[in-house]
């Protein structure tokens, strides 16, 4: 190699060393510069730029209310609040998926706003040019109140880190005082006070969700650090109830009430083959769009929580048994007369002065005689009648499980003093609820076997899930032979009892019985001349389809449970129109009230 040439390879060579002594010292005094001399000054700016963790709720909305059709009973609506804080409004750097920067200006952010809530973008813009020409230290310029859930979603999407929000739920109950009593009510914090409100809130309530992001100290989102966990809206409650058959029986029992100068009344309806309840109706209610207008006492549901002696109602119970047993027949008589004293000092007597009948079963019903009861009832055990009385249901609460329901109360048979001993026959010496009479006889309607009544239908969660209530599960309690004939001679009670033209129905054959129960005074006592009286009817009898019970508690016009009466038939005919019952093709067989 000549001698120029190597020259020219040491001077690249020297040169390209020199380059690269100074490209490291350069890094060199850049290091001594950031982690010595300006140390303290990057450390701050990393701080400001780490993000400070920082969230906005995502707000689920209360599920809604339903009847057995469908139509909304309770629903929630969301109304929201949007606010500014004009010392962070300004142009908001952002980053692309390709990783390029680009520039959101306040004016876009403006126009984008506008378009969501329905002004200009020039006009929002005022809203921060007018709250900082007020006050340039403002920290807050109301956008909008009044927002719906669509607009508050839409706006949180936006991602805008000047932008909060603020939320109120209200809840509506579009068909007013319909079912108040079921439906119960919100307080105005929306936490559930009442009814299926409170006892299904696990379906009902909603899931808030948020929006969580790193917030730098200039107030801006750090881009991708956004993470969402959604809202889950509350689920639909369905009931069973029918809410057009629900609307006509407070009325009509609201009137019943007027008329027989009552202190409440109330109606249910059950379909016989489900235990489903179709209306549950009762005065007074309450409307749950104005609860405190309402009488604190008449918030809730007497239905459940008005414990009774059940009275003559539960003859149909004792004959049930009796003709489970094998212990009697429609036919089988005693000899009563109207007032008697038994050989163990108990007095018992009938609601009318009569002479000795020689009474059937199928009469003693007819006349409700409590003295041929006591002597029917005397054909099986106290502990035969004891166990009967609770596989009815006596002493235990209905499935339904609605917030306060009573279990009503029986002592066990060897706790049964003498008049107890006859007592319990005609219904009293114990106590039930309406739910557990009507349960009692859906289920003689329902050939012996008892189906848990309810109300709660399903909950349906926001992802479509369905859930249903947990039931008993149906029991037999007599036989169908027992129950079959129990009914017929419910229908000779409607067909040849003191009530039989009050109560018929044209077209139809029913099946009816009446109870009048005294009234505890608290002392051990009755309370004289006041009445909790009640009507059981069976549609139609011939093929039972629904039970239907009405009760007045104290009515003064009529104190007996004849009061009941008008109210049973219009209740009775509705329920048949409702639900577009044939008409009965068979005629009644007739059974003999005394002894041949």
């Amino acid at each position: 190699m000549h001698a120029k040439a190597r020259r020219s390879v040491r001077r690249r060579t020297a040169v390209a060393g020199a380059v690269v002594v100074v490209i490291v010292a350069g890094f060199t005094v850049r290091l001594v510069d950031i982690q010595v001399v300006n140390a303290q000054e990057h450390m701050e700016n990393r701080a400001a730029y780490s993000g400070i963790t920082n969230s906005q709720v995502l707000y689920g909305t209360r599920g809604t209310i339903v009847d057995s059709d469908g139509t909304v009973l309770a629903s929630s609506s969301m109304e929201y609040l949007a606010k500014f804080d004009p010392q962070h409004v300004k142009d908001i750097e952002h980053e692309g998926e390709d990783g390029e920067e680009y520039t959101v200006t306040w004016a876009e952010s403006a126009a984008d706003i506008g378009a969501i809530v329905g002004m200009t973008g020039l006009e929002v813009e005022k809203i921060i040019s007018d709250a900082l020409a007020a006050d340039p230290d403002s920290e807050y310029a109301l956008l909008a109140d009044g927002l719906t859930t669509e607009q508050y979603r839409e706006l949180v999407s936006l991602g805008l880190p000047y932008l909060y929000f603020e939320s109120s739920q209200s809840r509506a109950y579009p068909n007013g005082a319909v079912a108040g009593n079921l439906l119960g009510f919100v307080g105005t914090d929306g936490e559930p006070l009442a009814g299926y409100e409170s006892a299904e809130n696990s379906c009902l309530q909603a899931e808030d969700g948020a929006l969580t992001y790193q917030q730098g100290s200039d107030g801006l989102i750090i881009p991708g650090t956004e993470t969402t966990e959604a809202a889950v809206d509350g689920g639909t409650l369905q009931l069973t109830i029918d809410s057009d058959l629900q609307w006509y029986m407070q009325q009509m029992i609201a009137e019943e009430v007027g008329i027989q100068g009552a202190r409440a009344g109330a109606v249910m309806v059950v379909e016989v083959a489900t235990g489903a309840v179709r209306a549950a109706a009762e005065y007074p209610t309450v409307d749950p769009n104005d609860p405190g207008a309402t009488e604190e006492a008449d918030r809730g549901s007497r239905i459940f929580s008005t414990t009774f002696e059940p009275g003559s109602t539960f003859k149909a119970i004792t004959a049930a048994t009796l003709l489970d047993q094998g212990a009697a027949t429609p036919e089988t008589s005693v000899t009563a007369s109207s007032h008697e004293t038994f050989p163990n000092g108990a007095v018992v007597g009938d609601a009318f002065v009569h002479p000795a009948y020689d009474y059937t079963l199928t009469g003693a019903l007819i006349d409700s005689s409590n003295v041929a009861l006591s002597k029917f009832g005397e054909l099986v055990s106290d502990e035969t009648r004891y166990e009967y009385l609770q596989r009815f249901g006596v002493g235990t609460a209905t499935d339904i499980g609605f917030p306060g329901e009573e279990s009503g109360l029986i002592y066990p048979a060897d706790q049964w003093d003498g008049q107890t001993h006859y007592a319990t026959t005609f219904g009293q010496a114990f106590t039930t609820t309406m739910p557990q009479v009507v349960n009692a006889y859906q289920t003689l309607a329902n050939g012996g076997v008892r189906e848990p009544l309810h109300i709660v239908e399903s909950c349906t969660a926001a992802d479509g899930t369905v859930t249903e209530p947990e039931l008993s599960d149906p029991e037999r309690v007599v036989s169908e032979e027992a129950a079959d004939t129990t009914i017929q001679l419910l229908e000779n009670v409607a067909t040849q009892g003191t009530l039989a033209d009050q109560v018929a129905v044209d077209g139809y054959r029913i099946g009816i019985k009446t109870g009048t129960a005294q009234k505890s005074d608290g002392n051990g006592g009755y309370k004289a001349g006041l009445y909790f009286t009640s009507i059981l009817g069976v549609v139609p009898a011939d093929d039972p389809q629904y039970i239907v019970m009405v009760t007045l508690d104290e009515p003064t016009r009529v104190t007996s449970s004849a009061a009941t009466a008008p109210a049973l038939q219009k209740a009775m005919t509705q329920t048949l129109k409702t639900y577009r019952v044939m008409p009965s093709e068979t005629s009644e067989d007739p059974l003999p009230k005394f002894a041949e």
